[in-house]
């Protein structure tokens, strides 16, 4: 059933859609995501690696041609 998953991904980008809004109407209380990620990057830098890493890791498990995957174009 894909309506939780769809529903989800609706509300993510509505809480990223409030928070960037909210941060270009007040950048003196909010961060971007921008911001925020340049800002855990300077203070850790091993998270924007492990934030690429998640990123790449999603984007095989999408488009890896694996039987059942029909992004992948699997033959199943």
């Amino acid at each position: 059933m894909n309506t939780p998953w769809i529903v989800g991904a609706l509300l993510a980008i509505a809480f990223f859609v409030v928070f960037e809004f909210l941060a270009f109407r007040h950048p003196d209380r909010f961060n971007t995501l921008s911001h925020c990620v340049a800002s855990v990057g300077a203070t850790w830098p091993l998270s924007i690696w492990l934030m690429g890493l998640f990123a790449g890791i999603l984007a095989s498990h999408f488009f890896w041609p694996w039987c059942a995957n029909p992004l992948g174009h699997g033959a199943g």
